[in-house]
């Protein structure tokens, strides 16, 4: 296995979060509608939003309204962040959408498909700085929602991002500690061709751009990576917006970043953690776990979702479907 396979998939997290303005309602008011997206909901609406981080990159991203939604009130919102990899159209558009109805882009910046956890963390501090400027957004009530790596950087950033006033993972992954795993001469391996890549670069070559989902998922015997290619790479949720890239160069960063990384003593607030009992090598399961023992919440709870992969989690309609119901009585419950 040659280092940059041995780096595996980078945690690619082109922040396509979903923003959901929500209040104690049934289901959802779109204020504008979109194509259909990769779970064939045509029928869906939203609003397209775009706000800059401090680093002045625009993230693009879907804002759901509750029915009856009248600007001159108050709500609660959620803020909802992809997987890795993923686009606001996929799981966390899903999930978004879902709990609006419980009653609850296209982003820039250079160089594309690059892997940068401290910008990932940012991204999501843009989205709170996004919704404490709209008037209809009660600043005191925002929470967070993060599915797989996305979960990894909602805690992350939930332990110094301190208007959020609750957390919920779903299958959260650690994007450091799996692409740690394998072995210190590995890992060094794969950092001396990332610096090799960069000064290439930096004299004026092409980047090296690698697959994020290789051939070889396709018929894994992990079931995580089987998964991994079934889902991004068929019409099962396949969408103009995500593209099998990641840029090889920009892996480094990833690899020192450890999401829950000071969780013992920064990450109080209240915690919901929802993860599968099938286990495959992304480690959401261990993940999870591990956040819901360290974590220094009073008020936290994780709960396994019997016979669930990591994928089934994203878009399967009994699995999601008590997933959503469990963040949706938690956001509910602590976001009054």
């Amino acid at each position: 296995m040659d280092s940059k396979t041995n780096l595996r998939r980078g945690w690619v997290h082109r922040l396509a979060l979903s923003i959901t303005a929500f209040a104690l309602a049934p289901v959802s008011l779109a204020l504008e509608t979109y194509d259909a997206d990769a779970h064939g909901r045509t029928t869906s609406t939203a609003k397209r939003v775009t706000f800059k981080t401090h680093y002045g990159i625009d993230i693009a991203g879907n804002e759901y309204h509750p029915p009856g939604f009248d600007r001159n009130n108050k709500y609660a919102a959620t803020i909802h962040v992809s997987p890795a990899s993923g686009t606001k159209e996929q799981t966390a558009g899903l999930y978004a959408q879902k709990h609006a109805e419980e009653g609850f882009g296209e982003s820039g910046g250079e160089p594309r498909f690059q892997e940068n956890s401290i910008a990932r963390v940012e991204d999501i501090r843009g989205a709170v700085d996004y919704l404490v400027s709209l008037p209809y957004v009660d600043e005191t009530r925002i929470g967070v929602l993060g599915i797989c790596a996305g979960g990894g950087y909602a805690a992350s950033v939930a332990m110094t991002e301190r208007r959020i006033s609750a957390v919920g993972l779903v299958v959260p992954v650690n994007g450091g500690r799996e692409n740690r795993a394998g072995g210190r001469e590995a890992k060094i391996s794969s950092l001396e061709s990332i610096a090799q890549l960069r000064s290439a670069e930096a004299r004026g070559g092409e980047p090296t751009i690698m697959e994020w989902m290789p051939d070889s998922y396709r018929n894994s015997t992990d079931i995580d990576q089987r998964e991994a290619y079934d889902y991004y790479r068929t019409p099962r949720a396949s969408h103009p917006n995500w593209q099998n890239k990641v840029r090889f160069s920009t892996m480094d960063a990833v690899m020192a970043f450890d999401a829950f990384y000071l969780a013992d003593m920064l990450l109080t607030q209240p915690l919901q953690i929802v993860v599968g009992s099938v286990q495959g090598s992304f480690g959401s399961n261990r993940d999870g776990h591990h956040i819901f023992e360290v974590a220094a919440s009073k008020n936290k709870d994780i709960m396994v979702v019997e016979g669930a992969s990591h994928f089934d989690m994203y878009d399967q309609p009994g699995y999601v479907g008590r997933a959503v119901a469990k963040m949706s009585a938690f956001f509910k419950a602590n976001l009054r």
